[in-house]
Protein backbone atom coordinates (compact mmCIF):
# COMPACT_ATOMS: atom_id res chain seq x y z
CA UNK A 1 0.00 0.00 0.00
CA UNK A 2 3.11 2.81 0.61
CA UNK A 3 4.22 2.19 -2.86
CA UNK A 4 0.49 3.24 -3.98
CA UNK A 5 1.55 6.05 -1.93
CA UNK A 6 4.83 6.77 -3.45
CA UNK A 7 2.56 6.89 -6.41
CA UNK A 8 -0.10 8.39 -5.86
CA UNK A 9 2.24 11.56 -4.25
CA UNK A 10 4.34 11.61 -7.60
CA UNK A 11 0.70 12.28 -9.13
CA UNK A 12 -0.23 15.15 -7.33
CA UNK A 13 3.19 16.59 -8.30
CA UNK A 14 2.62 16.13 -12.15
CA UNK A 15 -1.05 17.56 -11.46
CA UNK A 16 -0.39 20.20 -9.73
CA UNK A 17 2.41 23.04 -10.69
CA UNK A 18 2.50 24.92 -7.61
CA UNK A 19 2.97 22.13 -5.01
CA UNK A 20 5.88 20.70 -7.51
CA UNK A 21 7.63 23.75 -7.18
CA UNK A 22 7.51 23.90 -3.34
CA UNK A 23 8.59 20.20 -3.64
CA UNK A 24 11.43 21.30 -5.79
CA UNK A 25 12.68 24.41 -3.81
CA UNK A 26 12.23 22.09 -0.76
CA UNK A 27 13.66 18.88 -1.72
CA UNK A 28 15.88 19.14 -4.39
CA UNK A 29 19.73 21.08 -3.43
CA UNK A 30 21.21 22.60 -6.73
CA UNK A 31 25.33 21.21 -7.50
CA UNK A 32 27.21 22.42 -10.46
CA UNK A 33 25.55 23.08 -13.37
CA UNK A 34 22.39 23.40 -11.71
CA UNK A 35 21.87 19.76 -11.26
CA UNK A 36 19.10 18.87 -8.74
CA UNK A 37 20.21 16.75 -6.12
CA UNK A 38 17.11 15.34 -4.34
CA UNK A 39 16.99 14.15 -0.19
CA UNK A 40 15.13 11.71 0.31
CA UNK A 41 14.08 12.14 3.89
CA UNK A 42 12.72 16.20 3.09
CA UNK A 43 10.62 14.02 0.07
CA UNK A 44 9.64 11.42 2.73
CA UNK A 45 8.45 14.58 5.14
CA UNK A 46 7.34 17.03 2.36
CA UNK A 47 4.86 14.25 0.86
CA UNK A 48 3.43 13.39 4.46
CA UNK A 49 2.38 17.47 5.04
CA UNK A 50 0.24 16.70 2.14
CA UNK A 51 -1.31 13.33 3.52
CA UNK A 52 1.23 10.38 1.65
CA UNK A 53 2.90 7.80 3.88
CA UNK A 54 5.64 6.10 2.83
CA UNK A 55 9.40 5.86 3.88
CA UNK A 56 12.64 6.23 2.04
CA UNK A 57 13.18 2.90 1.41
CA UNK A 58 9.93 2.34 -0.72
CA UNK A 59 10.35 5.99 -2.42
CA UNK A 60 13.76 3.97 -3.31
CA UNK A 61 11.57 1.03 -4.87
CA UNK A 62 9.05 3.21 -6.80
CA UNK A 63 12.32 5.53 -8.14
CA UNK A 64 14.30 2.18 -9.29
CA UNK A 65 10.49 0.23 -10.57
CA UNK A 66 10.34 2.90 -12.83
CA UNK A 67 14.23 3.11 -14.07
CA UNK A 68 13.87 -0.95 -14.39
CA UNK A 69 10.44 -0.40 -16.50
CA UNK A 70 12.06 2.04 -19.00
CA UNK A 71 15.27 -0.08 -19.25
CA UNK A 72 12.74 -2.67 -20.19
CA UNK A 73 11.07 -0.88 -22.46
CA UNK A 74 14.45 0.30 -24.32
CA UNK A 75 15.83 -3.26 -24.10
CA UNK A 76 12.33 -4.57 -26.31
CA UNK A 77 12.70 -1.83 -28.60
CA UNK A 78 15.89 -2.22 -29.56
CA UNK A 79 15.52 -6.53 -29.97
CA UNK A 80 12.55 -5.28 -32.13
CA UNK A 81 13.97 -2.93 -34.09
CA UNK A 82 11.30 -0.52 -33.79
CA UNK A 83 12.84 3.21 -31.99
CA UNK A 84 9.57 5.46 -32.79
Amino acid sequence: MALEQVKAFYDLLMSEPTIYDQYQNKCCSRGFFGSCHWDKSKIVRFAATHGYNFNENELDQVWFETESNYADESLNLAKSGNFS
